[in-house]
């Protein structure tokens, strides 16, 4: 039996006026999911447990299996595994994303993502950072990402820190971090501000400084094979879902094209999970657009992203799968919600889809108004299901 995850990130939503009243899921055009929800069991899933941020870490760990309760021990080390970078037991990581302050004694978060500072620009100021601030000095060295998502280890008398994620802070004042280790997390990001200005001057970007947050010390996953005895592969343009699944022992497919904006290649993505399934069981394929979507408010880029999974991805994958003959399953939730309006992530369930083309039922409408009223299932349950015997 096959089995594929659908990760559409922070497609749930909330009613919105500029869609009279609806969400971007109800307002997309998806019949290819709105044909599998009549065949299909329907819910809410609580993805980010009670009391834990709703992030992505939480999230994707959710969806694959992971009790986050248990398992999750901060957001950086899960990007840092992805970059191949390896935490010793005296260290902790920390997501360092080069933002965007005004420049005001109470400076406001004007972007968390340094109007999009691209991936070459990055590398020119986070070198110059590791070369000024970094490199070993302190127990301190910072690793280049991908755009504004970089990697900062740190000693781990670093980790008592609480750390506001940037993308929270959007249009407001910021909130400095607090905790016992807060003086040194402050100081180097302020620290940060002269060798990042400068930098970014040279490569014509508007980042002002770093921030600081998600830290965390590297987790033990149980490998997900061992876990379901299924091996499987994942595609994703984002370090923390490929992290996930480094940790878990699924391999990463890398897929040119992919990417964590709106200009995602999903037809790639779509044929490298079928090429995929023909020789391993599982595949996990996960989107950025609909978050990013969320995050900037864009009504718009939601729905066209929704319906490009409809049109580029849900559809054919089903269409192939049903061709080929073999029964299969669908898992379909995003990895939290992301609302337009509040442009930053909740801890709300979101609607899942549990699809088998061997049974039909008990069927329903695949949108948060379609499961409105539904009790939450806890996600991390889940995937036992999707890969449970016949």
């Amino acid at each position: 039996m096959k089995h594929v995850v659908f990760v559409p990130d922070g497609c749930a939503d909330e009613p919105l006026p500029q869609l009279d009243g609806r969400t971007p899921l109800e307002a997309a055009s998806m019949p290819n999911l709105a044909a599998m929800a009549l065949r299909s069991e329907v819910g809410l899933a609580r993805v980010i447990p009670e009391g834990m941020a709703p992030g992505s870490d939480v999230g994707n760990m959710s969806i694959l299996g992971y009790d986050p309760t248990v398992y999750h021990s901060g957001r950086a080390p899960i990007e840092a595994a992805a970059m191949g970078i390896e935490l010793a037991a005296d260290e902790v990581a920390y997501r360092c994303n080069l933002v965007t302050l005004s420049d005001a004694d109470e400076p406001v978060m004007i972007d968390f993502a340094a109007g999009h500072v691209t991936s070459d620009q990055a590398r020119h100021i986070v070198g110059a950072l590791d070369e000024r601030l970094g490199g070993g000095r302190n127990g301190v060295r910072f690793h280049v990402g991908v755009e504004y998502r970089h990697i900062c280890v740190a000693p781990l008398d670093w980790s008592d820190a609480s750390c506001v994620p940037p993308h929270d802070l959007t249009g407001r004042p910021v909130v400095w971090p607090s905790g016992s280790a807060a003086s040194g997390v402050r100081a180097l990001m302020d620290a940060s501000r002269p060798v990042v200005n400068a930098a970014a001057a040279e490569v014509g970007s508007v980042a002002t400084q770093i921030w600081l947050w998600g830290q965390g010390v590297k987790p033990e996953l149980p490998s997900f094979e061992s876990r379901f005895e299924t091996p499987g592969r994942l595609s994703s343009a984002v370090d923390l879902v490929r992290g996930l699944g480094v940790l878990a022992g699924i391999d990463v497919v890398d897929v040119p094209g992919a990417t964590a904006g709106f200009d995602n290649d999903y037809g790639a993505q779509r044929d490298a999970c079928l090429e995929s399934l023909i020789d391993r069981d599982f595949f996990l394929l996960h989107v950025e657009a609909t978050d990013e979507a969320g995050h900037q408010g864009r009504v718009d880029a939601k729905v066209d992203a929704l319906e490009r999974w409809d049109r580029e991805v849900i559809g054919p994958v089903a269409a192939a799968l049903d061709a080929g003959g073999e029964r299969y399953r669908v898992l379909l939730l995003p990895d939290h919600a992301t609302p337009c309006t509040s442009m930053t992530h909740t801890a709300a369930p979101v609607p899942y889809l549990l699809f088998d083309s061997g049974r039909s039922g008990p069927g329903g409408v695949y949108s948060e108004t379609g499961v409105l009223g539904s009790d939450p299932v806890e996600a991390h349950l889940l995937m036992g299901r999707l890969l449970a015997p016949i």
